[in-house]
């Protein structure tokens, strides 16, 4: 059996590396060991075939391995969470950038999903105050899994409520979010229409409605001088550069590129009122 063969005939674009960590999963070794393996048993073979024949009909990765690698740290993911997407660790890296020369940071992280922000913030930055928050109740339960023996704090509740950590307002160096940003009805991969949580993809007719309120809450947890970074769309360069001038509350304004060369985040540093 040639697992790469099964997924390329599946039209998977990242079967080669697919078929690997599959097999590595099956035998328990790091994908980077496969060299030494000289075999698999039968029993290994016949689960590594049921993995593949998932893999196949488009079931992410991911949730067949139930983890996920995100930087430096490696988090439980599986059905009712979005998946954490490679492109999404350059937004950590804006973020710690931006919290580079204080000692303690307080941190928050909105629409956190899995937590994959929250964790490797936390685990970067050992002295950071981070705080979590998510408002679905699927989520939530991955989010807490992989925040447990960490300093996070889970908040639950919609990322957009005014109320939401106000007794922080005024206080949080840096505010981080990966909101879900797809205009309503544009196409998406199989495995995001079966598989990722509508409501962690979708942002509305033109895909900023999560955009607008996570700037004006971003604006009440912030200091002056505090940092916004957000991962958005590749076409919503220009009109997340307007709403947060909109505002006249943000900013230095900058759109940055992701590793292709799209643009795909944005930071601001709050002004003072």
């Amino acid at each position: 059996m040639n697992a790469t063969s099964v997924l390329s005939g599946a039209n998977l674009p990242s079967a080669g590396v697919d078929a690997q960590e599959l097999v590595a999963f099956v035998l328990d070794v790091p994908r980077t060991r496969l060299h030494s393996v000289t075999g698999l048993t039968l029993s290994q073979v016949e689960r590594l075939e049921t993995l593949l024949k998932r893999r196949a009909g488009h079931e992410p990765l991911q949730h067949i391995t139930g983890r996920a690698p995100f930087r430096y740290v490696e988090l439980a993911v599986g059905p009712g969470v979005f998946v954490p997407r490679p492109e999404t660790e350059m937004l950590v890296d804006l973020g710690l950038a931006a919290v580079a020369g204080l000692d303690a940071p307080v941190v928050v992280d909105l629409c956190s999903g899995s937590g994959a922000i929250a964790r490797s913030v936390a685990h970067e930055r050992s002295t950071a105050r981070v705080y979590a928050v998510e408002r679905d109740d699927a989520a939530l339960g991955w989010l807490r899994r992989n925040s447990e023996g960490t300093s996070i704090t889970v908040v639950p509740g919609d990322a957009t409520d005014p109320d939401i950590l106000c007794a922080v307002d005024g206080t949080v160096d840096l505010v981080l979010c990966n909101p879900p940003y797809v205009p309503d009805g544009t196409p998406v991969p199989p495995e995001v229409a079966a598989h990722d949580p509508a409501v962690a993809v979708f942002g509305g007719t033109d895909g900023l409605d999560v955009i607008r309120g996570i700037a004006a809450r971003a604006a009440g947890l912030l200091r002056a001088g505090g940092t916004l970074a957000l991962e958005h769309d590749e076409t919503h360069a220009a009109g997340v550069v307007d709403l947060l001038r909109a505002g006249c509350r943000f900013d230095r304004i900058v759109t940055h590129t992701d590793l292709v060369g799209r643009p795909r985040f944005a930071t601001a540093v709050r002004l003072g009122d």
